[in-house]
């Protein structure tokens, strides 16, 4: 069997940086072996330049929104993006090009496993044939408890579609401020042990919307016809609100903790913990900074132990689809985060959450996907 032995300065295996190690690998990608150089002396290996490391793990994207690249303006906030997004997908003809272009610069940018949040089977043509792996979350939008049986025929006939496709596919729900009490109590019936994402704290107004009941997110349920807020007022912040909801074992990945505070950390860790879930959270720093032109507390989540990892989002609210970039953003903002902590979020920790053994480290027998990146601009050539 033909196999090459790459010599890299630094190579990251999913969990450590290592220096000076050769990875020896079949002519298909699979790992063979990780051994520091000195154990080859005198054998033939290829330098390569770079940070040798497995692919990366993309936790929160929305594929079939590929083709609203460039249609949504910058920095307006979410409740205009939310009301723009809705009101343009009536109008803007679905080009199927766009979404495999968009999977294709994924996997060109070193990406090899993507959680996916679908509302449509719009983009299960283009996964089928995707070289990445994908874990399709179908998202559950329903204000009010009496549309609970349609919504969930017609979601988990989405669900059902991707399933039938060979992907996997389960429900989940969108977004505190789009699912009521009963939808919430059904989706945690549904998922007892399984794995959800929730967007979370993504702008101020959603903390506003549980503290008061008031806010801009009353010019959406205007846009809907529903008046006022369809929900109880809870008195404190989102999280606090909708993470009570959940009490069977799930696997939880809170998505932009954008406006997420302190206490709201202490208090999902206490709830966590008391009924078995695991909290996981996500960042998307391009996309915060496309629509609310701000970040997430990175050094809180960091304090006190968050297990972390990393998403895109969409072309409706990103540049690019690129984990690396999203690196490159959080190490320009947070510059005292170390390399090793945010390469551990872009990859084992994303493919631990997925459950996706072969994906995120370099281990022998698996095919991680290989990729170089630049320590200094965060740019990846692909090599597997």
């Amino acid at each position: 069997m033909k196999h090459r032995k790459l010599r890299a300065a630094r190579v990251f295996d999913g969990v450590r940086l290592l220096e000076d190690h050769i990875l020896v690998i079949s002519e298909e990608g699979r790992i063979e072996a990780l051994l520091p150089a000195a154990q080859l002396e005198g054998e033939e290996t290829e330098t390569v330049h770079g940070l040798l490391m497995p692919g990366m793990i993309n936790a929160h994207c929305h594929l079939e929104l590929s083709h609203f690249k460039g249609l949504i303006p910058c920095g307006t906030g979410l409740v205009d993006f939310l009301m723009r997004v809705v009101t343009s997908r009536k109008d803007v003809p679905l080009v199927m090009e766009e979404l495999a272009a968009a999977e294709a610069e994924m996997y060109g940018a070193g990406i090899a496993g993507v959680a996916d949040i679908c509302n449509t089977t719009d983009a299960i043509p283009v996964k089928k044939g995707s070289r990445m792996q994908w874990h399709n979350l179908v998202e559950v939008l329903n204000f009010r408890d009496e549309n609970l049986p349609s919504r969930l025929d017609q979601y988990g006939g989405v669900a059902a579609a991707h399933r039938e496709a060979g992907l996997h596919a389960g429900l989940t729900p969108h977004a505190p401020y789009s699912v009521s009490r009963g939808t919430f109590a059904a989706i945690n019936e549904a998922t007892a042990g399984g794995t959800i994402s929730v967007h979370n704290q993504e702008t101020r107004a959603e903390n506003e919307l549980f503290r008061s009941g008031g806010g801009d997110f009353l010019l959406l349920y205007a846009t809907f016809n529903t008046g006022l807020s369809p929900f109880e007022v809870h008195g404190g912040n989102s999280l606090q609100a909708w993470l009570p909801h959940f009490t069977l074992g799930q696997t939880i990945i809170l998505v932009h903790n954008t406006f997420t505070e302190e206490a709201d950390i202490l208090f999902a860790q206490e709830h966590a913990e008391r009924y078995g879930l695991t909290l996981v959270f996500c960042l998307c720093p391009n996309a915060n900074l496309y629509i609310e032109n701000a970040l997430p507390p990175v050094d809180l989540f960091v304090k006190h132990g968050c297990r972390m990892v990393l998403g895109t989002d969409s072309y409706s609210s990103n540049w690019r689809l690129s984990i690396a970039s999203e690196m490159a953003t959080l190490k320009k903002h947070f510059p005292h985060l170390p390399l090793e902590t945010m390469l551990t979020w872009a990859t084992s920790n994303g493919a631990d959450v997925l459950g996706w053994e072969g994906l995120g480290r370099l281990r022998p027998g698996t095919q991680p996907g290989i990729v170089l990146l630049n320590e200094t601009d965060f740019s990846v050539q692909r090599l597997y």
